[in-house]
C-alpha cells in the first residue's frame, strides 16, 4: 500500500503567493533601482499594489485555464490603473525632461512615456514575476494559491495601497519634492483609463479569452541561452524607449519612438507566445529568459545613477550583484536538474 502523501502546512500553501507578492516590485522597482535606498519605505506600498495584482492577475488565468495572453492583457490592464487611475504619471507632466524639453506629450497625455511603462510594468511587474515563482515552486505550478479570505484580503489591501500610491505621489512627492503643483487629471482622461481597464478585462476574461488563450501558433523555441540572450536585447531596446519618453533626443520625431517601440512589441509577440506554447518549451528556457532579461535591465539602469547619493549607489551596486549571483545559480541548477532527468 502507498504512503499517502505528507499535506502541506498553511505556509507551504501560500508560500508561492506571498513570494510573488515580494517578487514582483522587487523586480520591477527595487533592482533596477527606480525604487531607490532612499525611498525604500514605499516598498510596503508597492507590494500591496505590484504584488497583490500580479497574484490576482496569476490566479484568475491559472484558475480558468487561460494563457500568457491572457495574462499580458490582464498585466496591462493593472499598468493602466497604475499609469493613468493610481499615480496618474501617464497623464500629469513628467517630473523632468533630460534636455529640458517637453517631447513626446500630447492632448494631456505622455505618449511615448506610456509605451514605454505600459510594456515596462506588464512583463517586470507581472509575466517575469509569474514565470520566475512557478519555477521556485514547480510542483504547485497550476494550482490555486488563493483561498477566499485570501482574494478579500489582497482586494483590500490593494484597494488601500492603491489610494495611498496616490495620495504619496500626487499629494506629495509631486508637490514637496519636486515642487510641481498638484494636478487633477480631466474626467474624460479618467474615463478613457477605467475604459481601456474594462476592455482589457472583456478580453482577457470575456468572450475572446478562449481565442487569445490560443492566439500563438507553437514554435520550436531556439536554446535557451539564445532566449536570454533575446530578453538582455529587449531590455536594452526598451531602456532606449524610456529614456527618449524622457526627452533625451528632443529633435526626433515623437513618432519614431513610438514606431519603433510598437516593432519592438510585435516582435516579441510573434516570437515568445509561439515559443512558450511549444512542447520543447522548458524549465532551461524559463530561467535563461529571466536571467537574461534581469541581469541586462539591472546593468542598464546603472545609466540612472550618474550623480546619485553614495547610500542610493552602494544599494544598487549591492543589490544587484546578490540577485545576479542568484539568477545565475537559478541557471545552473535548472541546467543540472535537467541533466539529472534526462539520465533518469
Amino acid at each position: 500500500m502507498e504512503p499517502t502523501p505528507a499535506r502541506p502546512s498553511s505556509f507551504q500553501r501560500i508560500a508561492p503567493a506571498l513570494s510573488l507578492i515580494l517578487l514582483a516590485p522587487l523586480l520591477a522597482e527595487v533592482l533596477p533601482g527606480a525604487t531607490r535606498f532612499s525611498s525604500i519605505q514605499v516598498f510596503p506600498v508597492e507590494m500591496t499594489i505590484w504584488g497583490g495584482g500580479a497574484v490576482m492577475i496569476r490566479e484568475l488565468v491559472r484558475r480558468r485555464r487561460l494563457g500568457w495572453a491572457n495574462m499580458l492583457a490582464l498585466a496591462l490592464a493593472l499598468a493602466v490603473a497604475e499609469e493613468c487611475i493610481i499615480q496618474q504619471t501617464s497623464y500629469a507632466p513628467l517630473i523632468f525632461y533630460i534636455k529640458g524639453t517637453v517631447w513626446g506629450r500630447s492632448f494631456g497625455i505622455n505618449y511615448v512615456y506610456f509605451l514605454w511603462a505600459a510594456v515596462y510594468e506588464a512583463v517586470l511587474v507581472v509575466l517575469l514575476p509569474v514565470m520566475l515563482t512557478e519555477l521556485l515552486f514547480p510542483a504547485r505550478r497550476q494550482a490555486s494559491w488563493l483561498s477566499k479570505p485570501g482574494w478579500t484580503i489582497l482586494l483590500v489591501l490593494f484597494a488601500l495601497g492603491s489610494l495611498a500610491a496616490w495620495f504619496l505621489w500626487t499629494q506629495i512627492v509631486r508637490v514637496q519634492v519636486f515642487h510641481l503643483g498638484v494636478y487633477n487629471p480631466s474626467a474624460v482622461h479618467l474615463a478613457a483609463g477605467f475604459a481601456a481597464i474594462a476592455v482589457l478585462f472583456w478580453l482577457a476574461l470575456g468572450v475572446p479569452r478562449a481565442t487569445l488563450a490560443n492566439l500563438a501558433a507553437p514554435k520550436r523555441p531556439p536554446a535557451p541561452w539564445l532566449v536570454g540572450l533575446a530578453g538582455a536585447v529587449w531590455a536594452l531596446l526598451w531602456f532606449v524607449v524610456e529614456v527618449l519618453a524622457f526627452g533625451i533626443a528632443p529633435d526626433l520625431p515623437p513618432a519614431w519612438a513610438v514606431g519603433g517601440g510598437l516593432l519592438v512589441c510585435a516582435v516579441m509577440l510573434a516570437i515568445l507566445p509561439g515559443w512558450t506554447r511549444h512542447p520543447a518549451w522548458s524549465d532551461r528556457h524559463r530561467a535563461w529568459l529571466i536571467a537574461g532579461t534581469m541581469i541586462a535591465t539591472m546593468a542598464i539602469f546603472f545609466q540612472a545613477f550618474v550623480g546619485a547619493a553614495p547610500a542610493d549607489l552602494l544599494f544598487k551596486q549591492v543589490s544587484n550583484a546578490i540577485a545576479a549571483l542568484l539568477f545565475v545559480l537559478l541557471v545552473v541548477r535548472v541546467e543540472r536538474r535537467s541533466v539529472r532527468e534526462a539520465r533518469a
